[in-house]
């Protein structure tokens, strides 16, 4: 069973799902949720994601510091690792983080995993950009993307003149 929550951030309402005290899920508005039975309740997981995200759009939170546990496949987990580590305000592209990998002929598969990841913004894919630094396919559109990396500060804003 999971338990839920609605976080409301200036993105629009996040809603995040727990299970064990790890977080599993958010989904960003008007995405699909995990089809598992989920109920609202409190959990630790969920009373900390919500403190974190206040932190992040406030703008004194850089990292998150969560129990998470993605579902996906050992491939997926590896590049949402990958994508993780990625700096608060800075970019890469789907062909530098298949070259992390060490697999750098996959930066297709890698755009998949990436696309999969359920957990946005705590893990933050939407730092990964084209290869000549386009903005991307973002499962909560290019704007909230855009708005995203313009708010760290990143570097590489397609539209926005660097700092």
């Amino acid at each position: 069973m999971l338990i839920t929550a609605t976080a409301r951030t200036p993105v629009g309402p996040l809603q995040l799902f727990a299970a064990d005290d790890q977080l599993v899920w958010l989904a960003l508005p008007g995405r699909s949720v995990p089809r598992a039975e989920a109920r609202p309740g409190k959990s630790l997981v969920l009373a900390n994601t919500m403190e974190q995200l206040a932190e992040y759009f406030a703008g004194t939170r850089r990292v998150f510091e969560l129990p998470l546990a993605p579902p996906g496949t050992p491939f997926q987990a590896a590049v949402w690792r990958a994508v993780g580590r990625i700096p608060f305000g800075a970019t890469r592209t789907y062909g530098e983080l298949a070259r992390a990998l060490r697999r750098p002929l996959a930066s297709r598969a890698v755009g998949a995993a990436n696309g999969a990841n359920p957990l946005a913004i705590i893990i933050p894919c939407h730092r990964v950009v084209g290869s000549s630094g386009s903005l991307t396919g973002y499962g909560g559109g290019l704007e909230m993307k855009r708005w995203l990396l313009a708010h760290e500060g990143a570097e590489a804003v397609p539209g926005r003149a660097a700092r």
